[in-house]
């Protein structure tokens, strides 16, 4: 079997990485994979590294009609079997288009659970011969936007767990990131931008000064917010409290020394960083949305709180600083069930049903 993956986000966040685990397990399993990325991109370099047969192709956004005609070009060829379409930034739609024009069956992973205008839904999805959801949540999305249940096969994203169980010691932590010897400190991973939600995190981080506890907390990521959030925390006097790690390509080896992982999201599909933190061995402090809740159990290997409440999730920060002891087997729990229930072998043979279910039905319906 061969399959092409195409992913045209440059950047190795949380999709991108599910891509690169996904090929290099169907590579051990004998099944042949191309990752098709944009030249030059982190995905592609990423992809190089881990050994992976890739192909560049110029990309300039979802707005560049030109990728179009070179993908059905590709697309035609005898040797593609299947093509799996993986990030929304123009691979669900003229990724599509190309498929199809090059009459190759296409599955998609979608990877978000917002909803799409209506009438495009129907158009959009009947191209695909199987859509794979990475949370039920965003199944129940594309079911109650018309999408067939039996169309869509649910096959959560994964961590590969060897790689965040060995972190760096909490001094280690403490001199990179200029931290306060003895203070407790949590992270936070994700990008910048508005739907993470960093404003409530230092909502919370206010409300908890007001009642004397500071832990610090360190933001990994990057995106276009992170001088409004500065501001922010500016503005709510917690800025002491607060360091920006911008993206770590060692993240494996320090998440693990923190205390505990906060997640205040405000739509996640699944959520990467909250697979990461428990891989890791730490406690989430996670928003009760989207996927969060099919990782974290709460009380037993996190705690959930409601989207967007400050005080809630001090609450929540504060059940985890005051009882250490409780909180670190929090992290072994979740560890326990990440390993159980989100590990990469289960993902790949996740999607190789599927792509295997599509290859026999071959030449039956669009695509």
């Amino acid at each position: 079997m061969s399959v092409i993956h195409l992913e045209t986000s440059r950047h190795i966040y949380g999709g991108a990485l599910q891509v690169l685990y996904l090929a290099q397990g169907l590579q051990e399993r004998g099944v042949q994979s191309v990752v098709m990325a944009p030249k030059g991109s982190e995905v592609a370099r990423a992809a190089k590294q881990r050994w992976l047969r890739v192909e560049e192709f110029p990309y300039r956004g979802e707005g560049d009609l030109m990728a179009l005609p070179r993908l059905a070009w590709r697309f035609s060829r005898a040797d593609v079997e299947l093509v799996h379409l993986h990030s929304r930034r123009g691979a669900d739609t003229f990724g599509a288009v190309a498929a199809y024009l090059g009459r190759a069956p296409m599955i998609l992973t979608r990877r978000v659970e917002s909803r799409e205008v209506g009438w495009l839904v129907g158009a959009k999805y009947g191209l695909y011969r199987r859509v794979v959801a990475v949370s039920a949540a965003v199944r129940d999305v594309l079911v109650e936007q018309g999408v067939p249940g039996e169309k869509i096969a649910l096959v959560h994203s994964a961590v590969d767990s060897s790689d965040w169980q060995e972190p760096f010691s909490v001094a280690e932590r403490d001199r990179e990131f200029d931290l306060e010897t003895g203070v407790l400190a949590g992270a936070m991973v994700a990008q910048l931008i508005s739907i993470k939600g960093h404003w409530v995190l230092i909502d919370a981080l206010a409300i908890l000064k007001r009642r004397g506890l500071t832990p610090n907390v360190v933001l990994f990521g990057r995106g276009r917010l992170e001088q409004n959030v500065m501001a922010l925390a500016e503005a709510a006097g917690v800025a002491g409290q607060i360091r920006f790690a911008g993206f770590r390509h060692d993240l494996h080896r320090w998440l693990g020394s923190f205390d505990f992982c906060v997640h205040p999201s405000f739509r996640e599909a699944l959520g990467v960083a909250v697979l990461q933190a428990g891989a890791a061995g730490i406690p989430v402090v996670g928003a009760r949305v989207g996927g969060i809740p099919e990782i974290i159990e709460d009380g037993r290997t996190g705690v959930l709180f409601p989207p967007g409440d400050a005080g809630a999730l001090a609450t929540a920060i504060t059940r985890i600083v005051k009882d250490r002891e409780a909180a670190r087997a929090m992290g072994r729990r979740a560890r326990a069930r990440i390993e159980a229930r989100f590990s990469v072998g289960a993902m790949v043979e996740g999607n190789l049903d599927v792509y295997r279910e599509v290859v026999r039905a071959r030449g039956n319906g669009p695509g």
